[in-house]
């Protein structure tokens, strides 16, 4: 995967969880919507939930993009 696609594809997961957890996207995705928004688990969850969820995925995710900006053998190849 090129670096300019990984970089392309990091500011997508960020904005949306950027939305998720500062502009109400929890409380629009709480429910059924959730299902397809985070995953099957998060149905019952509540809105600050889904919040602290998304919020630890994008920490993990942040370590991910660097690892992957450094060494580029340890990105998605298509």
């Amino acid at each position: 995967m090129s670096l300019s696609l990984w970089f392309m594809l990091f500011i997508l997961e960020k904005v949306h969880c950027w939305w998720i957890i500062g502009y109400g996207g929890a409380k629009w995705i709480e429910g059924w919507k959730s299902f397809f928004m985070v995953d099957w688990f998060a149905l019952d969850w509540t809105a600050e939930q889904i919040r602290l969820y998304v919020l630890i995925i994008w920490g993990f995710s942040v370590i991910w993009f660097i690892v992957g900006v450094i060494k580029p053998e340890l990105r998605f190849n298509y």
